[in-house]
């Protein structure tokens, strides 16, 4: 008897011994992945506050000898007009986006009809369609409403491509809502607005956060949208950052580069 009880006892000290191994192993492979993670955002850091010369003569990772902030006056005077214009085409499209969005999600999971499935599989469709596909036609519509070029432009086409992804988004959400409770308030006398507006949407601020952020980050960071159907003063950050980084006059400012390109990233950096 006694040996049956001290054997527990006896096998706890390795069962600690080899949980707090492998909660170390696990905190070593966190940290590393964080340090490859932000290894390049702290290259990029400390080379926009270096000047020119401190940066010919150290490494990558060596602190400036002068804090130098002209980079990002540089950098802001170049960019600086293309950041406003990515942030009015962001803003607009995200939240026109996620509003159409949740209306459609809205009507085809509790006001649906005859065809609804059918519709909502056909939008879910645009939801794989490669941006090179809608080129062409996007560039052909803007032409006709006289939109190619414009900030405007972009915001339309931002909305159309984003729609499919919130309406996804907002409809599967409000699939796990009960009919009862839609039921209950039509009862009461409540319409199609006044059980989105007071019922829905007060239950929907998870959702409606996960598509403002994944609209934000994908209409910030978007290029191929920016450079096809924009140009001139109408052009987002990201396009501008691609053009002063591949620029081949003067002598190569790495701090501007990497300051502009901080100022490009910092939005959807939190």
């Amino acid at each position: 008897m006694s040996n049956s009880i001290a054997t527990p006892a006896m096998a706890r000290p390795y069962a600690k011994s080899s949980f707090s191994l492998s909660r170390i192993a696990i905190y070593l492979t966190l940290f590393g992945a964080a340090a490859v993670y932000l290894i390049p955002l702290v290259v990029m850091l400390l080379t926009s506050f270096k000047s020119p010369d401190d940066i010919r003569t150290g490494n990558l990772l060596s602190w400036p000898q002068v804090v130098d902030g002209i980079g990002w006056i540089k950098a802001w005077d170049i960019v600086g007009g293309y950041f406003w214009n990515s942030v009015k085409i962001t803003v607009p499209a995200v939240l026109i986006s996620t509003f159409i969005g949740a209306m459609n999600g809205y009507v085809l999971s509790m006001w649906r009809f005859r065809g609804s499935q059918l519709f909502f599989g056909l939008l879910l469709f645009g939801c794989f369609l490669p941006f090179q596909t809608v080129l062409l036609p996007a560039s052909f519509t803007l032409g006709k409403f006289g939109l190619a070029n414009t900030t405007a432009g972009l915001v339309l086409i931002h909305v159309v491509y984003g729609m499919a992804f919130t309406t996804l988004f907002f409809r599967n959400y409000y699939v796990a809502i009960p009919d009862a409770l839609v039921k209950a308030a039509r009862l009461d006398g409540a319409g199609f607005f006044t059980i989105f507006g007071r019922i829905l949407l007060p239950m929907s601020v998870p959702i409606i956060m996960v598509c403002l952020i994944w609209q934000f980050t994908q209409i910030w960071n978007d290029f191929l949208f920016g450079v096809v159907f924009a140009s001139g003063d109408a052009q987002p950050i990201t396009v501008a950052l691609n053009n002063l980084v591949n620029t081949s006059t003067g002598a190569k400012e790495y701090n501007v580069d990497m300051a502009a390109a901080m100022i490009a990233g910092l939005p959807t950096c939190g």
